[in-house]
């Protein structure tokens, strides 16, 4: 199993591709379903990292796999700008799931 990265810009390509990582960069809804699709049909991907403004703008592509599929796991990563939806968003998604403040 190898992890793949749909990025919105090619520095963070860059910084992956450095690890090891292979992938492509996106910008249009045609473009993310695609790479998408491409990855799905490959098999041997267990990790899709995704970063956070494609999953903003594009994230119904991503939820359908989610919820139909159990591989491969799709992880929302930071670009190079730094998280856009605030350091302690985790901690915000369990006090809405389940009602504890952390």
């Amino acid at each position: 199993m190898r992890f793949y990265l749909i990025s919105d810009n090619v520095d963070t390509l860059v910084g992956m591709r450095l690890a090891g990582i292979d992938g492509v960069v996106a910008h249009e809804d045609s473009e993310v379903e695609q790479a998408l699709q491409s990855v799905l049909d490959a098999g041997d991907v267990g990790m899709i990292l995704v970063t956070e403004k494609l999953m903003n703008q594009f994230g119904e592509h991503f939820d359908q796999v989610r919820q139909t599929m159990s591989q491969p796991l799709i992880v929302e990563i930071p670009d190079r700008h730094g998280a856009v939806n605030g350091k302690d968003r985790i901690t915000k998604y369990v006090r809405e799931a389940i009602g504890v403040k952390i």
